[in-house]
Protein backbone atom coordinates (compact mmCIF):
# COMPACT_ATOMS: atom_id res chain seq x y z
CA UNK A 1 0.00 0.00 0.00
CA UNK A 2 1.23 3.49 -0.93
CA UNK A 3 1.51 6.40 1.50
CA UNK A 4 0.64 9.75 -0.12
CA UNK A 5 2.65 12.26 1.90
CA UNK A 6 1.49 15.51 0.26
CA UNK A 7 -1.91 16.23 -1.30
CA UNK A 8 -4.33 19.16 -1.48
CA UNK A 9 -7.79 17.56 -1.62
CA UNK A 10 -9.29 20.74 -0.17
CA UNK A 11 -8.48 22.42 -3.51
CA UNK A 12 -11.42 23.52 -5.67
CA UNK A 13 -10.12 21.27 -8.46
CA UNK A 14 -11.73 18.38 -6.53
CA UNK A 15 -15.08 20.02 -5.80
CA UNK A 16 -17.01 17.90 -8.31
CA UNK A 17 -15.75 14.43 -7.35
CA UNK A 18 -13.85 14.73 -4.06
CA UNK A 19 -15.92 12.18 -2.14
CA UNK A 20 -15.97 9.61 -4.92
CA UNK A 21 -12.23 9.99 -5.49
CA UNK A 22 -11.24 9.72 -1.83
CA UNK A 23 -13.53 6.75 -1.30
CA UNK A 24 -11.69 4.95 -4.11
CA UNK A 25 -8.23 5.32 -2.58
CA UNK A 26 -7.89 2.11 -0.59
CA UNK A 27 -9.19 -0.15 -3.36
CA UNK A 28 -6.53 1.44 -5.59
CA UNK A 29 -3.67 0.76 -3.19
CA UNK A 30 -3.44 4.11 -1.38
CA UNK A 31 -3.31 3.40 2.36
CA UNK A 32 -2.89 6.88 3.87
CA UNK A 33 -3.05 10.48 2.66
CA UNK A 34 -1.67 13.58 4.34
CA UNK A 35 -3.68 16.59 3.25
CA UNK A 36 -1.47 19.65 3.47
CA UNK A 37 -2.85 23.11 4.15
CA UNK A 38 -1.47 26.01 2.14
CA UNK A 39 -3.86 28.97 2.35
CA UNK A 40 -4.28 31.17 5.41
CA UNK A 41 -8.06 30.77 5.17
CA UNK A 42 -7.97 27.03 4.46
CA UNK A 43 -6.91 25.46 7.74
CA UNK A 44 -10.37 24.24 8.66
CA UNK A 45 -10.89 22.57 5.26
CA UNK A 46 -8.00 20.24 5.97
CA UNK A 47 -9.36 19.45 9.44
CA UNK A 48 -12.76 18.61 7.95
CA UNK A 49 -11.17 16.06 5.63
CA UNK A 50 -9.33 14.40 8.52
CA UNK A 51 -12.60 14.12 10.42
CA UNK A 52 -14.53 12.63 7.50
CA UNK A 53 -11.99 10.08 6.23
CA UNK A 54 -10.22 7.71 8.64
CA UNK A 55 -7.17 7.36 6.37
CA UNK A 56 -6.67 11.11 5.85
CA UNK A 57 -4.32 12.98 8.18
CA UNK A 58 -3.57 16.70 8.16
CA UNK A 59 -0.71 19.17 8.11
CA UNK A 60 -1.48 22.73 9.19
CA UNK A 61 0.48 25.77 8.08
CA UNK A 62 0.54 28.66 5.64
CA UNK A 63 2.39 28.64 2.32
CA UNK A 64 4.89 31.47 1.68
CA UNK A 65 2.66 32.79 -1.13
CA UNK A 66 0.07 33.56 1.56
CA UNK A 67 2.54 34.93 4.13
CA UNK A 68 1.14 38.44 3.77
CA UNK A 69 -2.18 37.22 5.21
CA UNK A 70 -0.53 35.72 8.28
CA UNK A 71 -0.99 37.22 11.75
CA UNK A 72 -0.60 36.18 15.37
CA UNK A 73 -4.18 34.94 15.58
CA UNK A 74 -3.69 32.53 12.68
CA UNK A 75 -0.38 31.40 14.15
CA UNK A 76 -2.13 30.68 17.43
CA UNK A 77 -4.81 28.65 15.63
CA UNK A 78 -2.11 26.63 13.87
CA UNK A 79 -0.53 25.88 17.24
CA UNK A 80 -3.87 24.81 18.73
CA UNK A 81 -4.68 22.60 15.75
CA UNK A 82 -1.30 20.89 16.11
CA UNK A 83 -2.66 19.29 19.29
CA UNK A 84 -5.47 17.48 17.45
CA UNK A 85 -5.00 13.73 17.14
CA UNK A 86 -5.02 13.63 13.33
CA UNK A 87 -2.75 16.62 12.72
CA UNK A 88 0.67 15.13 12.06
CA UNK A 89 2.83 18.00 10.76
CA UNK A 90 3.27 21.75 10.35
CA UNK A 91 3.14 22.69 6.67
CA UNK A 92 3.48 23.59 4.09
CA UNK A 93 5.79 26.40 5.09
CA UNK A 94 8.95 27.93 3.65
CA UNK A 95 10.11 30.34 0.94
CA UNK A 96 8.98 30.91 -2.64
CA UNK A 97 10.99 33.36 -4.74
CA UNK A 98 9.56 32.06 -8.02
CA UNK A 99 6.12 33.63 -7.73
CA UNK A 100 7.48 36.27 -5.32
CA UNK A 101 3.98 37.18 -4.18
CA UNK A 102 5.21 38.37 -0.79
CA UNK A 103 8.37 40.18 0.30
CA UNK A 104 11.26 37.94 1.27
CA UNK A 105 11.32 39.41 4.78
CA UNK A 106 7.64 38.64 5.36
CA UNK A 107 8.14 35.10 4.06
CA UNK A 108 11.12 34.57 6.35
CA UNK A 109 9.31 35.98 9.37
CA UNK A 110 6.39 33.56 9.14
CA UNK A 111 8.55 30.64 8.03
CA UNK A 112 10.55 31.00 11.24
CA UNK A 113 7.43 31.51 13.37
CA UNK A 114 5.82 28.33 12.04
CA UNK A 115 9.05 26.36 12.44
CA UNK A 116 9.02 27.39 16.10
CA UNK A 117 5.47 26.03 16.38
CA UNK A 118 6.72 22.72 14.99
CA UNK A 119 9.54 22.77 17.52
CA UNK A 120 7.32 23.51 20.51
CA UNK A 121 4.66 20.99 19.49
CA UNK A 122 7.28 18.37 18.59
CA UNK A 123 5.84 17.78 15.13
CA UNK A 124 7.66 17.30 11.83
CA UNK A 125 7.61 20.10 9.25
CA UNK A 126 6.83 20.14 5.51
CA UNK A 127 9.04 22.63 3.68
CA UNK A 128 8.20 24.40 0.42
CA UNK A 129 11.26 25.95 -1.21
CA UNK A 130 11.25 27.27 -4.76
CA UNK A 131 14.02 29.39 -6.28
CA UNK A 132 15.13 30.04 -2.69
CA UNK A 133 17.75 27.33 -2.18
CA UNK A 134 20.39 29.21 -0.22
CA UNK A 135 18.05 31.26 1.97
CA UNK A 136 16.07 28.13 2.88
CA UNK A 137 19.19 26.20 3.80
CA UNK A 138 20.62 29.12 5.79
CA UNK A 139 17.39 29.46 7.77
CA UNK A 140 17.13 25.72 8.37
CA UNK A 141 20.64 25.65 9.79
CA UNK A 142 20.01 28.77 11.87
CA UNK A 143 16.85 27.22 13.29
CA UNK A 144 18.74 24.01 14.11
CA UNK A 145 16.22 22.01 12.10
CA UNK A 146 18.31 18.86 12.49
CA UNK A 147 17.52 18.89 16.23
CA UNK A 148 13.75 19.08 15.70
CA UNK A 149 11.19 16.31 15.19
CA UNK A 150 12.00 15.59 11.57
CA UNK A 151 10.64 16.89 8.31
CA UNK A 152 10.57 16.74 4.55
CA UNK A 153 11.72 19.06 1.78
CA UNK A 154 8.63 18.69 -0.34
CA UNK A 155 8.68 18.65 -4.15
CA UNK A 156 12.48 18.74 -4.10
CA UNK A 157 13.85 20.73 -7.05
CA UNK A 158 17.48 21.46 -6.24
CA UNK A 159 20.83 19.79 -6.88
CA UNK A 160 22.28 16.57 -5.50
CA UNK A 161 24.70 18.70 -3.45
CA UNK A 162 21.80 20.57 -1.86
CA UNK A 163 20.01 17.29 -1.22
CA UNK A 164 23.07 16.09 0.70
CA UNK A 165 22.77 19.04 3.08
CA UNK A 166 19.23 18.03 4.02
CA UNK A 167 19.90 14.30 4.07
CA UNK A 168 22.78 14.95 6.46
CA UNK A 169 20.28 16.70 8.76
CA UNK A 170 18.28 13.47 8.83
CA UNK A 171 15.44 14.95 6.77
CA UNK A 172 13.40 13.37 4.01
CA UNK A 173 13.22 14.31 0.32
CA UNK A 174 9.71 14.45 -1.17
CA UNK A 175 9.56 13.14 -4.74
CA UNK A 176 6.53 13.38 -6.99
CA UNK A 177 5.49 13.41 -10.62
CA UNK A 178 8.31 15.67 -11.82
CA UNK A 179 10.73 12.72 -11.55
CA UNK A 180 8.95 11.16 -14.56
CA UNK A 181 9.59 14.20 -16.80
CA UNK A 182 12.29 13.71 -19.43
CA UNK A 183 13.91 17.06 -18.60
CA UNK A 184 14.08 16.42 -14.83
CA UNK A 185 17.77 15.54 -14.88
CA UNK A 186 18.59 17.06 -11.46
CA UNK A 187 15.72 15.32 -9.70
CA UNK A 188 16.59 11.97 -11.29
CA UNK A 189 20.13 12.40 -9.95
CA UNK A 190 18.74 13.17 -6.50
CA UNK A 191 16.45 10.12 -6.65
CA UNK A 192 19.44 7.94 -7.49
CA UNK A 193 21.64 9.51 -4.81
CA UNK A 194 19.26 9.73 -1.85
CA UNK A 195 18.90 6.63 0.35
CA UNK A 196 15.48 5.06 -0.17
CA UNK A 197 15.09 5.28 3.62
CA UNK A 198 14.97 9.09 3.27
CA UNK A 199 12.49 9.41 0.40
CA UNK A 200 8.74 10.07 0.62
CA UNK A 201 6.26 9.63 -2.23
CA UNK A 202 3.98 12.59 -2.92
CA UNK A 203 1.83 14.11 -5.63
CA UNK A 204 1.20 17.75 -4.63
CA UNK A 205 -2.14 17.08 -6.34
CA UNK A 206 -3.94 18.60 -8.14
CA UNK A 207 -0.59 19.82 -9.50
CA UNK A 208 2.39 18.16 -11.23
CA UNK A 209 0.81 15.02 -12.67
CA UNK A 210 3.39 12.47 -13.84
CA UNK A 211 3.90 11.19 -17.35
CA UNK A 212 1.69 9.87 -19.00
CA UNK A 213 -0.83 12.32 -17.48
CA UNK A 214 1.38 15.41 -17.46
CA UNK A 215 -0.68 18.59 -17.75
CA UNK A 216 -3.86 17.01 -16.38
CA UNK A 217 -5.29 17.14 -12.88
CA UNK A 218 -3.15 15.03 -10.59
CA UNK A 219 -4.43 12.62 -7.91
CA UNK A 220 -2.89 10.10 -5.54
CA UNK A 221 -3.93 7.36 -7.96
CA UNK A 222 -0.95 8.41 -10.11
CA UNK A 223 1.61 7.55 -7.42
CA UNK A 224 2.47 4.14 -8.96
CA UNK A 225 4.07 6.02 -11.88
CA UNK A 226 6.33 7.86 -9.42
CA UNK A 227 7.24 4.65 -7.59
CA UNK A 228 7.98 2.89 -10.87
CA UNK A 229 10.33 5.65 -12.02
CA UNK A 230 12.22 5.70 -8.72
CA UNK A 231 12.51 1.92 -8.92
CA UNK A 232 13.87 2.16 -12.46
CA UNK A 233 16.42 4.82 -11.47
CA UNK A 234 17.59 2.83 -8.45
CA UNK A 235 17.50 -0.58 -10.13
CA UNK A 236 15.19 -2.08 -7.51
CA UNK A 237 11.62 -3.37 -7.48
CA UNK A 238 8.61 -1.07 -7.38
CA UNK A 239 7.35 -3.11 -4.42
CA UNK A 240 10.46 -2.19 -2.43
CA UNK A 241 10.00 1.51 -3.21
CA UNK A 242 6.38 1.38 -2.06
CA UNK A 243 7.15 -0.61 1.09
CA UNK A 244 10.11 1.48 2.27
CA UNK A 245 8.59 4.90 1.48
CA UNK A 246 5.39 3.88 3.27
CA UNK A 247 7.42 2.89 6.32
CA UNK A 248 9.33 6.19 6.10
CA UNK A 249 6.14 8.25 6.08
CA UNK A 250 4.57 6.36 8.98
CA UNK A 251 7.76 6.90 10.97
CA UNK A 252 8.01 10.61 10.20
CA UNK A 253 4.33 11.38 10.80
CA UNK A 254 4.09 9.10 13.84
CA UNK A 255 1.25 7.01 12.39
CA UNK A 256 0.82 3.54 13.87
CA UNK A 257 -1.39 0.97 12.18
Amino acid sequence: MIFESHAHYDDEAFDEDREELLNSMRENGIEYVVNVCAAADGLEKTLELTEKYPFVYGAVGVHPDDAGKMNEEILQRIQEYCRLDKVVAVGEIGLDYYWDKESHEIQKKWFEAQMEVARSERLPFIIHSREAAQDTLTMMKGLRAAEMSGGVIHCFSYSKEMAKEYLDMGLYIGIGGVVTFKNAKKLKEVAEYAPLEQILLETDCPYLAPVPHRGKRNTSLNLPYVAEEIARIKGISCEEVVEVTCRNAKKMFGIKD
